[in-house]
């Protein structure tokens, strides 16, 4: 108790202990001039002196203190004055500061995290702009040309209609894609689950690609020959756009002559791990924790050299996300990738 009296009230109490022994010193030097005044009356004057000027003068510092700094938060509005604790306002200093560093801190977070957001917006605005500016343009530019002539010859327009066809194809394609990922973010997207088989899913993904795989001769397999089925408990369109996803990502990003891999194993009791592996070109170890960023891309040449919006990887993760699930990534340069998440077996 001393020494929370000793800490909280210092400030008051070596102040006031002062002006007492001053004040007693004083009337002492007139009692010493004034005959038959007896020196004990300084006694009592020394305790009630002290307990005064105590009093007035934590109460006086102590709403001072209280008044003014409450008065900068309102002034400044850097600090919440609403939730400042007059009770804990004292003549003791090191309290106070503790106070407004800790508000200060708080609010020096919140502005890191603006600060960060801001940026993320930017990034993404200028990500936006460079995926939808170059189907713009080529399309503007084929039209161009076709206004300043070329449409008379019947073979020219047909072939530059054709790839203005492919660029508005790209627009709505990162449009669609756009719309998708910002369902997810903010939530609004309804999941139908059912129990299937998740062989013969990636199997239809498997014969859905195998032409774009075929260009690069790259093999779409499974790790071993699966005789049973293995059933699962998700929305069957997501997990398939989820695989695809994958899938197609690992034959763009392939060698030529490689192989994707899908393996499916029990993880848990009630969980599967589903694997999508290739022996393609790999991610670097510091842009791993990146893949999963809307248009963040392994490439960054900006060649741009593979198609693609640039938001598959993250529409992956919240799909998986969506059913409450876990998705992970490892890769090395140079030797390739594995994709992997959990799904939930059917009951």
């Amino acid at each position: 108790m001393a020494k929370i009296f000793k800490k909280t009230y210092l400030f008051a109490w070596f102040t006031s202990t002062w002006i007492t022994v001053i004040l007693t010193l004083a009337l002492g030097v007139f009692f010493y001039f004034i005959d038959g005044v007896s020196y004990l009356y300084l006694i009592p004057f020394f305790a009630a002196c002290l307990i005064f000027c105590f009093l007035v003068i934590q109460f006086r510092v102590e709403k001072f203190i209280y008044e003014r700094v409450k008065k900068i938060y309102d002034d400044v509005q850097l600090l919440d004055a609403s939730t400042f604790n007059r009770q804990r306002v004292t003549t003791d200093m090191e309290t106070l500061t503790k106070e407004v560093e800790r508000f200060a801190e708080n609010k020096k977070l919140e502005i890191e995290t603006l600060k960060v957001r801001e940026n993320y917006r930017k990034e993404f605005m200028g990500n936006v702009s460079h995926e939808l500016k170059t189907p713009l343009f080529t399309v503007q530019g084929y039209i161009l040309t076709l206004l300043d002539g070329a449409m008379k010859d019947k073979a020219v327009r047909k072939k530059y209609l054709q790839r203005a066809n492919k660029g508005v194809e790209r627009l709505i394609y990162i449009v669609k894609d756009l719309d998708m990922i910002t369902k997810l973010e903010v939530g609004d997207l309804n999941l139908s689950r059912e129990d299937f088989n998740i062989i013969e899913l990636v199997q239809n993904v498997f014969d859905l690609l195998e032409i774009k795989a075929s260009k690069k001769n790259i093999t779409l397999t499974f790790d071993l020959e699966y005789n049973d089925s293995i059933m699962v408990n998700a929305d069957r369109e997501r997990i398939q756009q989820i695989l695809t996803n994958l899938i197609e990502n690992s034959i763009k990003y392939g060698k030529e002559d490689g192989t994707t891999e899908v393996s499916i194993e029990d993880l848990i009791k009630n969980k599967v791990i589903v694997r999508v592996t290739d022996n393609g070109e790999g991610i670097q170890a510091d842009h791993i924790p990146r893949v999963f960023e809307r248009f963040f891309r392994v490439d960054q040449s900006g060649s741009r050299k593979e198609g693609g919006s640039g938001l598959g990887l993250a529409i992956v993760k919240h799909l998986v996300e969506a059913h409450d699930e876990k998705i992970y990534v490892e890769s090395q340069l140079g030797v390739g990738s594995e994709f992997s998440f959990t799904l939930e077996k059917a009951k």
